[in-house]
Parts: C-alpha cells; structure tokens; sequence
C-alpha cells in the first residue's frame, strides 16, 4: 500500500499524519507514507484543497482531516 499526503506544512498536516498511522496500526497493516510539502510536486496533482490523502494513487480525502475512523475504511 502506497500512501501520500499532501500539504504545505500546516498543523492539518500532522494530525493526517498521525491518524494515518493509527488506522494503520489498528488494522494490523503496514504502509509507506510519503510527505509531499513541495508546492511543485503538490501542483501536480490539481488545484485540490490540502491537505490531502492519497492511498494507491487515488485521492480519498482532501480539504479536511478524515478521523481515524474514516482512515480505516478507505485502507481496508
């Protein structure tokens, strides 16, 4: 499982991160995330609202932190 999530840095950023990292702890799975910041590369993916939560190439979430809840679902 791939994981991405885009923001510039704000403090959204982080709390994606960690309930990321809890959905995955709590469903028994192991992933890469990768932390894109870089507005160049954030770019790329559209004019999309951050922070956003890429799984597999897909976006699931975007302008807003998902609970871990909501993680769980879309990694499972």
């Amino acid at each position: 499982m791939d994981i991405k999530i885009l923001d510039a840095g704000s403090a959204n950023f982080k709390k994606l991160e960690e309930n990321t990292k809890r959905a995955l702890h709590e469903s028994n799975l192991s992933a890469s995330i990768e932390r894109i910041t870089d507005l160049n590369r954030i770019i790329k993916y559209g004019d999309i609202p951050s922070p956003v939560l890429i799984i597999n190439d897909h976006i699931v979430s975007h302008g807003r932190v998902p609970s871990t809840a909501e993680i769980k679902v879309y990694i499972n």
